[in-house]
């Protein structure tokens, strides 16, 4: 389908990004195979947000491109339809693609093993760089073998034009807010899992951490509470 007819009546921005993720997708892959990491069918993915702090990470057997696709445009997840994931707090994609289990069957267990443990290593490695030792996910990313990772491609999906405006963290502070709110309301409406608790404190402390930021750039004081101290 042309993409003047994927994107018709698609606000300009939205239809801006998503050309931003396909180019990402489109980018060659690092290990001179012929082809597009978008199309590797085994990988692990990490979303990071404005803050280059990673907030999620995931596999796919089914094509990196698809899933991907499927969290940051409207084929929804359960990630987003939980508001887990917000897909405008995503500003870079990075990826790891496995080229060696590309003819695999979907079913294959050594070649699900192999994407477990490698799911476990991307998502040690990303806790190693985020400041609250956290991400967004929901569920338990399974403990397993530290693996050797194929080189990875990460890039950017927002437009220079865009990214300034929605880095700023007014725009941000609304947006986290807002996500915080829809989850707190899954939880009192529903039985959830721990893990989706965890969700919304993570989320919780990222709101206090950029809120404590912001009144800061604009000359506020932010009170030290000492241990024990009534507030």
């Amino acid at each position: 389908m042309p993409e003047e007819n994927q994107t018709q009546g698609i606000p300009q921005d939205v239809a801006a990004i998503r050309k931003q993720i396909r180019a990402f997708l489109d980018t060659a892959a690092p290990n001179g195979e012929s082809t597009k990491v978008g199309n590797a069918k085994w990988g692990v993915y990490a979303f990071y947000d404005y803050d280059a702090e990673p907030i999620y990470v995931g596999q796919t057997n089914e094509m990196l491109r698809s899933r991907i696709g499927r969290h940051l445009t409207n084929q929804r997840t359960d990630a987003v339809a939980m508001n887990v994931l917000d897909p405008f707090e995503v500003a870079e994609i990075e990826v790891w693609p496995f080229w060696d289990l590309q003819a695999k069957n979907s079913k294959d267990a050594e070649a699900k093993e192999k994407l477990n443990s490698a799911e476990y290593t991307v998502f040690q490695l990303v806790l190693s760089q985020s400041s609250f030792n956290a991400v967004l996910n929901e569920g338990d990313i399974a403990v397993s073998n530290v693996i050797a990772l194929p080189p990875s491609v990460r890039g950017r999906i927002i437009p220079d034009d865009l990214y300034e405006q929605r880095k700023h963290p007014d725009v941000r502070i609304a947006r986290r807010a807002t996500t915080i709110a829809a989850l707190a309301r899954v939880i009192s409406e529903r039985e959830v899992s721990k893990g989706l608790r965890r969700t919304l404190m993570t989320q919780a402390r990222r709101l206090e951490r950029l809120a404590t930021q912001r009144y800061g750039e604009i000359g506020g004081k932010v009170p030290t509470i000492e241990p024990g101290q009534e507030v």
